[in-house]
């Protein structure tokens, strides 16, 4: 259950609101830290999850690097405070002007997601008079079993270099005079709670390691990606991901060669369980069929469930109703905006709610404020840190 004793706190707040728990955020980032320094990993936090001013600034202090997948990201990281020597830079589509910013701020690496792109960045490398470093992003047909819009590692997805276009690459490579190899990169999806989707894709960057050690690429970097899930059902109970398990999988399975460095880029798992939306209910319509709370908030301020269909918990954000004998109503809970996929949950069991009550969204730290639109000509998106409030 939400924390009662913020609701009073909360009532003072226009909402809808993110609420950022900032010592949740900090503990999280240090059971990362912890776990994957005790096996000597290194962490680049995926900006496109969260690129909350405050929520940066945390993960940047935490020693982590970044992963980026726009020139604007690359930028934002460095203005933060960010190392370049620990930016790296992704996307199926680099533009010529993200690429040459990048190579200007000498950042650590490209992971490279096809052979075109390959000579794209040795030619606007040899203009700037640069050498690029880069990896290969190799889809590795890997099923992350989760949901098909976020799933990135089969043959069918759009993303890295496939393997039949390997030697393609390794031509190409030669031929490149301002691109140097580094390391390989995969990353076959987000949310993924089944941990041994991670053995899998271990066996495929073995397999993958030796192929270009034996033609002679003594690869730097091993970048596994991310991708490891968090519990949207209980926020409260699992509210850091188990660090050590998915850090120990790929200590006890992968292969590492003399030296070799392996990078992750984990972004869910650090920020989704410190944020919940908070919002009012505008509107109470209860009919035969169904019960709806219309809420302040909608698909502008949280638009995982209308984009594929994401469980968020809906919780009650008031205090005083917690008790086994309270009335309690299955409401379909909506938002304000003209889209019928302007919905946060359905039959959700809530106590018998009225307007203006409060409610929290839970789980909302990864893929919530850094999607928020302006559609239907909404306001710009608000957000209250824990350590503010008083």
């Amino acid at each position: 259950m939400f924390d009662p004793t913020l609701s009073e706190l909360f009532s003072r707040q226009e909402t809808p609101f993110y609420y950022y728990d900032m010592d949740l955020l900090n503990r999280t980032l240090a059971a990362a830290k912890t776990a994957a320094a005790a096996r000597g990993f290194h962490i680049h936090y995926a900006l496109k999850a969260n690129f909350n001013q405050r929520v940066l600034a945390a993960i940047h202090g935490a020693g982590f690097g970044a992963d980026c997948v726009s020139g604007n990201e690359v930028k934002k990281a460095i203005e933060i405070g960010f190392d370049p020597a620990k930016v790296v830079f992704a996307g199926v589509g680099k533009s010529d002007k993200e690429i040459s910013y990048a190579l200007d701020r000498d950042i650590f690496a490209f992971n490279v997601e096809s052979v075109q792109e390959l000579s794209v960045i040795d030619g606007l490398a040899a203009a700037a008079g640069k050498t690029a470093r880069v990896a290969l992003r190799i889809n590795p047909n890997v099923d992350a079993h989760t949901h098909q819009y976020i799933t990135t590692g089969l043959d069918e997805n759009k993303f890295g270099i496939p393997q039949w276009e390997l030697g393609d690459a390794i031509e190409t490579l030669r031929q490149c005079s301002h691109v140097e190899l580094i390391g390989i990169h995969f990353h076959i999806g987000s949310q993924i709670t089944d941990l041994n989707v991670f053995k899998s894709l271990c066996v495929k960057v073995n397999e993958l390691n030796g192929w270009f050690d034996e033609r002679g690429y003594r690869l730097q970097v091993l970048n596994v990606g991310g991708g490891l899930g968090v519990d949207y059902h209980h926020p409260d109970t699992n509210n850091i991901p188990d660090f050590d398990a998915y850090f120990g999988i790929f200590a006890d399975f992968l292969e590492r060669r003399a030296g070799q460095e392996v990078h992750f880029e984990l972004g869910r798992a650090l920020v989704s369980q410190c944020s919940s939306l908070i919002s009012r209910v505008l509107y109470v319509k209860n009919g035969i069929k169904k019960n709806f709370l219309i809420l302040d908030a909608g698909m502008t301020e949280l638009m995982r469930p209308a984009l594929y269909q994401a469980y968020h918990q809906i919780e009650r954000a008031d205090a005083g109703f917690a008790g086994t004998d309270v009335s309690e109503l299955h409401y379909d809970v909506v938002g304000p905006i003209c889209e019928s996929t302007d919905c946060f949950g359905k039959e959700v069991l809530l106590p018998v709610s009225k307007r203006g009550d409060l409610i929290a969204i839970r789980t909302v730290g990864a893929y919530g404020e850094v999607m928020a639109s302006r559609y239907n000509l909404r306001d710009e998106v608000r957000y209250v840190y824990s350590d503010a409030l008083a």
